[in-house]
């Protein structure tokens, strides 16, 4: 990376992320399963309207399971708890899929996993409904993004609880590719979609320090498209020195 390119990105970050973080930014063209564990789902190369990435969806287990499971792919190697995680996404929902299939697509973090391929999974994640962005009726579009914190905090506990307050609109639409950006700061996270802030969330549920790898998430019902994943971790250090 440059210094121009570092000093951009650590202008637009602002305050949210020391400037210390950029340096250890780490790219994932996520053309291949290279790096990626997988944990209830498919994953291919796949080109998606003229770009290269990964097609993701679940596997025919999980897919028949009455619970629906955590769907994922995690990066090996990566143990992140702050900073920035940025993906271009798109999702749909497969066909023949429920009716209440909205093409869930997101990221997860801090995610924490007992055994590799059927442990008991916790995590924190954003995603959006694709659908929902241009839905006719105007609560669905108030659900277009979610934060959630599995396996304790789903989304329907979360609106039950607190109506609103973890869901929000933002325009987009299903099979597009969309830009987001995850910034994470203790208890504090924020989901940007193309470039603009969506969803902010002051109180995340897996607390101030807890760390873990960033999967690849989608939801029951759904064909995924993921690309061009961007993670720049915080150092503790720089959290210290920026309370």
């Amino acid at each position: 990376m440059t210094r121009f390119v570092a000093a951009v990105l650590a202008g637009a970050l602002g305050a949210f992320v020391p400037d210390s973080a950029v340096a250890q930014a780490k790219r994932y063209s996520l053309e291949s399963v290279d790096n990626l564990r997988l944990h209830n789902v498919i994953a291919e190369p796949a080109t998606f309207q003229g770009k290269r990435g990964l097609r993701v969806t679940a596997t025919p287990e999980a897919a028949r399971q009455e619970v629906e499971p955590p769907m994922l792919a995690w990066i090996e190697g990566l143990d992140f708890s702050n900073g920035i995680i940025e993906a271009e996404v798109a999702g749909a929902p497969a066909s023949g899929a429920f009716a209440g299939a909205r093409g869930f697509v997101g990221i997860a973090f801090r995610l924490q996993i007992d055994n590799k391929t059927e442990g008991k999974a916790t995590y924190d994640a954003f995603y959006l409904r694709p659908t929902n962005g241009r839905a006719e009726d105007q609560e669905r579009r108030n659900h277009a993004t979610q934060y959630i914190s599995y396996p304790d905090w789903p989304w329907s506990r979360l609106r039950q609880e607190t109506p609103s307050k973890y869901e929000s609109y933002v325009d987009v639409e299903a099979d597009r590719w969309t830009k987001i950006r995850i910034e994470v700061r203790g208890e504090r996270a924020r989901l940007y979609v193309q470039q603009q802030p969506a969803l902010i969330v002051n109180d995340v549920k897996s607390g101030a320090n807890r760390k873990g790898a960033v999967a690849l998430w989608i939801g029951a019902g759904t064909v995924a498209h993921f690309r061009n994943l961007i993670v720049t971790p915080e150092s503790d250090s720089a959290r210290a020195s920026h309370p």
